[in-house]
């Protein structure tokens, strides 16, 4: 820490305490002493201070998928619940089979037609354009066939948690998915950061990490997306973080604070006692002695640490 000839005046509102007199003159001193203010002088200094920044966010799945049929059918079966633990492939959901089964009778009497047609073929009894067709025919129902196979019973696309459940058995499906799959490991969030750092964020960045639903307990994250546009209104860009969560401690929806370090910047220190709110307005001074005078200077704020607060600017220049 490299120290300047600098000092800070400020005021210090404290109790003067005065014994109890008869004596007009010493009334009169204490009159006195109660109206001058009593005013502190200490050497402040410019020091190395972290630019960190914390932005709040709500957890999302990394993956999710709506678990839906591509035909109206009633739903016979639904294998799970909300806060299963799914695998991928897993079948979720069975949708009635009756088209399966009338499906599956036809594929039957057309390889029956099929076998005559082609034994009919090779001794000459059909034409090739007569095997052909039945041929065709049979490999349309079975393409069918494994189609709705696909459609009746439904699989879950990836490992995770089911979140949600919309019907129950022997419903009709009605255009709303049947079941929700989230992937919660990891999960991630979404921040938007000042353009003015866009420079500074990188994939692999770490980023610490808060939950509300975990108070005083921390959680570490990496930047694995930045966004490369920025918003025009807001002069944001956004950033995912990744939380890896094989402990499934942190759920979708949580709400989340992230804080992340921009480095380190020279900035002086002062307690904050020093610091003066303008009374009316938002805006915040210091006293700064030097040279023998005193001056009134607007300051911008920046970070508390313990008892010192970080100036921004407004008193740099006297340094």
């Amino acid at each position: 820490m490299k120290t300047k000839t600098f000092k800070a005046a400020w005021m210090v509102a404290t109790a003067i305490v005065i014994a109890s007199c008869s004596s007009k003159s010493e009334e009169k001193t204490a009159a006195q002493a109660e109206t001058k203010p009593q005013v502190k002088i200490a050497q402040v200094s410019s020091q190395s201070v972290p630019q960190t920044e914390t932005f709040t966010a709500t957890v999302e799945s990394d993956v999710k998928n709506n678990i839906a049929p591509n035909a109206p059918l009633r739903i016979e079966r639904i294998y799970v619940d909300v806060g299963d633990v799914v695998r991928k492939g897993q079948v979720v959901v069975q949708l009635d089979a009756s088209n399966l089964r009338q499906l599956k009778l036809q594929i039957d009497n057309q390889k029956v037609e099929f076998n005559r047609t082609s034994a009919l073929y090779e001794v000459g009894g059909a034409s090739k354009a007569e095997y052909d067709n039945v041929k065709m025919q049979l490999d349309v129902l079975e393409t069918q066939y494994r189609q709705l196979v696909q459609n009746t019973q439904l699989v879950a696309p990836i490992s995770g948690v089911v979140t949600a459940r919309n019907y129950d058995n022997g419903d009709m499906y009605g255009g709303q998915p049947v079941l929700t799959i989230e992937q919660t490991n990891p999960v991630k969030l979404i921040v938007n950061i000042s353009e003015t750092n866009y420079s500074l964020v990188h994939k692999g960045m770490p980023v610490d990490l808060t939950l509300d639903a975990y108070p005083g307990e921390a959680f570490t994250g990496s930047v694995t997306i930045v966004y490369p546009t920025v918003n025009a209104t807001t002069h944001t860009f956004p950033v995912e973080i990744t939380i890896n969560n094989g402990a499934q401690k942190v759920r979708p929806g949580m709400f989340a604070r992230a804080t992340l370090n921009f480095g380190d910047q020279q900035h002086v220190m002062v307690p904050d006692a020093a610091v003066v709110k303008q009374i009316g307005a938002g805006d915040r001074y210091v006293y700064v002695y030097k040279d023998g005078k005193v001056s009134y200077n607007k300051v911008e704020l920046g970070r508390q640490i313990d008892d010192k607060i970080e100036i921004l600017s407004g008193v740099h220049d006297l340094l």
